[in-house]
């Protein structure tokens, strides 16, 4: 399947967002059919076989993918994730080694962060990593990953000698036991798992950056990619909910006239609208600051996530609103929308999270622009 950047819209109108109910309803996307999606070198160097995308070109694939499928736009962040993290901190060995391999999607990557009781306190999980020699020996569990379940290499944070540390682990059957999670509210079908490390060993290879890393810079510059993923992702929310809205508003009849008559409807579709406009101005803003590597890229980020997935939230009730008993039977697409927008507001960071450190920012600077 030939992609081109121009036709990326094109692609995921014709060619996922006609399988999303399945996927959805089946949990699971065939390997062979993602293998064939040319998009999972979108924000790998060129030089390492990636597309090499600016921010802003990342952030509307992420937009029209988000719109067609939500669990494939997942899967593409997390794995873009664990490829920024090996080009901002991998050795040059590791980034010859992995990068061209995930650029192709020969290879598909999740991030292990979270635990079972390690959520927004990611850095204090209990998963451990012990020197034993030339290799690391790995144990815990890590909760809610992303691809997990056919993930080929894992970007793990584990404790080490007291200190968030990251490495990349290559499945191992034999001391990986992978737990699929079924019957997720949203992100149904990208295939979550839990993943149990019962002395995994880890050449010391395959240490990502330094001891004590793993957290502040491997993981924080994995996130940050991921939250602005997200952002973008719940604008292709919005925008499916905006597009079904106007149709069915359009040729469905109440009173004896259209529903897009009636001015109830009438608002909830400008809302939307404009919220809609307010949320891809944000995101683009994020996008070109990133580019240019503006020190307020970060927050702009965070800000960009926080308002969008509240906006996607609203869209997507309103949407299941306006389409009333028609909207939540299970092939519609806006409740699934109304499933996937929810999610939105707690991965790559809680909303409240991203709230506390908009909030600080502003603090330390005095509210000033």
């Amino acid at each position: 399947m030939p992609v081109l950047s121009q036709e990326w819209r094109e692609v995921a109108r014709r060619e996922i967002e006609p399988r999303a109910a399945r996927f959805d309803r089946e949990e699971r996307i065939p390997l062979d059919w993602l293998a064939e999606l040319e998009i999972w070198g979108a924000v790998y160097p060129e030089d390492a076989g990636g597309l090499g995308m600016d921010m802003i070109s990342f952030g509307r694939l992420n937009e029209d993918i988000g719109r067609a499928c939500s669990s494939v736009r997942d899967l593409l962040t997390v794995h873009s994730m664990v490829g920024r993290a090996i080009h901002r901190w991998g050795s040059d060995e590791q980034r010859e080694e992995w990068l061209p391999r995930l650029a192709a999607g020969r290879t598909l990557a999740a991030f292990c962060l979270s635990e079972p009781e390690a959520g927004s306190d990611a850095r204090h999980g209990k998963t451990t990593a012990v020197r034993c020699g030339d290799e690391f020996l790995l144990s815990g569990t890590k909760a809610w990953v992303t691809g997990g379940q056919i993930a080929a290499v894992l970007l793990v944070v584990a404790q080490c000698d007291g200190a968030p540390t990251a490495f990349l682990v290559e499945h191992d059957p034999y001391t990986i036991d992978v737990a699929p999670i079924r019957g997720m509210l949203g992100h149904r079908a990208s295939m979550l798992a839990s993943i149990r490390f019962s002395e995994c060993r880890v050449p010391a290879r395959n240490l990502l950056g330094r001891i004590g890393s793993g957290f502040s810079h491997v993981a924080s510059t994995a996130l940050d990619l991921g939250r602005y993923s997200v952002a973008w992702g719940c604008v292709g929310i919005a925008q499916g909910c905006l597009e079904a809205d106007v149709a069915y508003a359009a040729r469905r009849r109440q009173f004896g006239v259209p529903l897009q008559e009636h001015q109830l409807i009438q608002r909830m579709i400008a809302d939307t609208a404009t919220d809609l406009r307010a949320a891809r101005a944000l995101c683009v803003s994020a996008g070109n600051l990133r580019e240019s590597g503006h020190p307020e890229a970060i927050l702009e980020t965070c800000a960009a996530k926080y308002f969008a997935s509240r906006v996607a939230c609203r869209a997507a009730t309103d949407a299941v609103q306006i389409h009333g008993a028609a909207g939540c039977v299970s092939d519609a697409a806006v409740q699934r929308y109304y499933r996937d927008a929810k999610i939105m507001e707690i991965i790559e960071g809680s909303n409240e999270m991203q709230q506390i450190m908009i909030a600080r920012h502003e603090c330390a600077r005095g509210g000033m622009a």
